[in-house]
């Protein structure tokens, strides 16, 4: 018997042969190393962000320019009045500063609603599901670049302070203001103020920017999170000044003490309202839990809900 021959039109059956063993048919393998990502992956991920985009260099670059620039402006006024020994020497800081924090809060805002308002949020959880993860690197990353940023601006304006309006004799007839250090005849600075003015500060402002992180990502919404921080830093010291009752004199008082505008004030040793040795500590003790307590009610809210 001969076999059938094959019609031109009839389907080819597929061959059940396995195809042999050898290099061009075993498993594929990537030439990229496979490895677990960790929080270092996020770090790196973060730091490319936020050095990259155009928000942080204008907000730090506006208020690198406003706390140096507004310095200056205070120093030419001491140095046109003649000198004084009202005031500590490194307290003209403190003005440039109250405008300043206004941008690290805008900043500390856009780097989580940013991307919630681009899209990229999504792209960043694919990449990372572990939510706590990124929002840990973004406040890591933030925290150190403006704490980093802040401590050094301060830092610089106390040196100018020191040079222009520090070195002031006093005499016997002259009586200094609270807060000011006389050695050796002559105005100077502390050590402990050194450190409020500089350290203190940087920690502060960096605290307040973490603070409108988590109210950015509780909200979700740049205009909404950012008001919102604007009315946490000048509100209270707002509404405390038409508190003229004698029923709510405790609580116009600690609305001014604990106040953003004060806590820097005390932290530069020229308090508005409290003991004249008030240092800002408790201030600062203040804002870190209310930091810690807003972190941590957006970490249980970014894990709960979706994009």
């Amino acid at each position: 018997m001969t076999a059938p021959v094959p019609t031109p039109y009839a389907p080819q059956q597929p061959s059940l042969q396995q195809p042999p063993e050898g290099p061009w048919y075993g498993a594929y393998a990537s030439p990229i190393p496979v490895q677990n990502t960790t929080l270092g992956h996020a770090l790196a991920s973060e730091w490319t962000k936020i050095r990259t985009v155009r928000s942080t260099i204008w907000t730090l670059g506006v208020m690198l320019f406003l706390v140096l620039g507004i310095n200056l402006l205070v120093d030419w006024a001491y140095t046109a009045h003649g000198p004084t020994v009202s005031d500590p020497v490194l307290s003209p800081g403190l003005f440039g500063m109250i405008l300043g924090q206004l941008a690290v809060i805008t900043l500390g805002v856009l780097v989580i609603t940013s991307e919630y308002s681009t899209g990229m949020i999504r792209t960043t959880f694919t990449a990372c599901p572990q939510r706590a993860r990124v929002l840990t690197a973004k406040a890591i990353v933030f925290f150190g670049l403006t704490f980093t940023v802040t401590t050094i601006a301060c830092t610089v304006t106390a040196l100018i302070n020191r040079a222009v309006i520090g070195g002031q004799s006093v005499s016997v007839n002259d009586y200094p203001g609270s807060g000011v250090v006389v050695r050796d005849g002559v105005t100077t600075a502390s050590a402990s103020q050194w450190f409020g003015a500089t350290v203190g500060v940087g920690l502060y402002i960096a605290l307040l920017g973490l603070l409108g992180l988590a109210v950015g990502t509780l909200l979700r919404h740049s205009a909404g999170a950012i008001t919102t921080m604007m009315g946490v830093v000048l509100l209270p010291l707002l509404i405390a000044i038409f508190m003229q009752s004698d029923q709510l004199r405790t609580v116009q008082e600690k609305m001014v003490e604990y106040s953003s505008p004060n806590a820097l004030a005390s932290l530069y040793r020229i308090p508005m309202l409290g003991s004249d040795h008030a240092n800002g500590m408790s201030q600062l003790t203040g804002l870190a839990v209310v930091t810690g307590v807003a972190l941590a009610a957006a970490y249980a809210v970014l894990a709960r809900r979706d994009v």
